[in-house]
């Protein structure tokens, strides 16, 4: 068992989402930077799919009441077992009464804690993912008691850990494709849409990121239709959103650019004023 000393921000359980729910109007959830999460998990011998936590902003205190190998990746939280330091991306040997924690940030928004086997949270859809309305949770509170599978350790699965560019976290260019109403625009939004350097406005969250800067837009909403993570959406207003893991299913709003996967993993580990730039690849059938 973990024992929650102190919640953080926003910290949830996530694994790779539910699917097959979209026509109730269940959103697919799950890991917002899954490259991240995914490297955690295999670094210590798990399915890509066990759950894990998901560390928004840091601040997050836990008890171990039982032995267990962990690996912490994606942003950097300054991580300590006690009073000593936690490489990232590498796994770690946690005993009895070890107390986990996450400090100052030094780069990135979203932190990730594998455990060995995953956390053995009710399933509900399919996913242990945390969603109001389907999960009994939606953010983990103090006191909270995670339950985590028993294990004889006699040695750590891997001893060397794995290095990770910053320039993944840093790097402001996210690579995109145009969206089902793209071509509506006139040549002048595709062009602010390439050259424009965004800033994420405090309207940021798992269901979408919303950017300060706007485009002139005489667009009309569209009828509604199927939206994903990493949807752009035009706003009649002319300010820009991009759907996250948990956004809705539908939306009325032109579709205009739809990011790659890497770019959902990268937008995942910025924050409140921080810059984006569209890298726009036009597909040629």
């Amino acid at each position: 068992m973990i024992r929650v000393l102190s919640p953080g921000f926003y910290t949830t359980i996530q694994d790779m989402g539910r699917y097959g729910y979209a026509d109730i109007g269940v959103p697919s959830s799950g890991i917002m930077d899954r490259y991240s999460g995914q490297l955690a998990n295999q670094i210590i011998g798990n399915n890509v799919n066990d759950s894990l936590l998901e560390i928004c902003l840091g601040n997050c205190i836990l008890k171990f009441e039982k032995q267990t190998v962990v690996c912490v990746s994606g942003a950097d939280f300054s991580p300590k077992i006690n009073n000593d330091s936690v490489r990232l991306n590498k796994a770690v040997l946690v005993n009895k009464n070890d107390i986990l924690s996450f400090g100052k940030k030094r780069y990135g928004s979203r932190a990730y804690l594998a455990v060995k086997g995953g956390f053995q949270t009710s399933v509900e859809l399919g996913s242990r993912s945390f969603y109001e309305g389907i999960t009994s949770r939606v953010l983990l509170k103090k006191d909270d008691i995670l339950p985590i599978r028993s294990f004889i350790i006699e040695k750590l699965p891997l001893n060397a850990s794995v290095k990770v560019d910053e320039n993944y976290f840093k790097s402001k260019d996210l690579l995109a494709y145009p969206g089902p109403e793209y071509d509506l625009l006139s040549f002048k939004q595709k062009a602010q849409l390439k050259k424009v350097v965004f800033t994420i406005s405090k309207d940021n969250n798992r269901m979408g990121y919303r950017l300060e800067e706007h485009l002139e837009n005489k667009l009309p909403s569209i009828l509604t239709s199927s939206v994903l993570p990493g949807t752009v959406q035009l706003t009649p207003s002319g300010k820009i959103i991009i759907l996250m893991r948990d956004c809705q299913v539908t939306g009325g709003y032109p579709r205009v650019l739809q990011l790659s996967e890497i770019a959902i993993n990268r937008l995942a580990q910025k924050s409140t004023g921080d810059t984006i730039q569209f890298i726009i690849e036009d597909l040629d059938w």
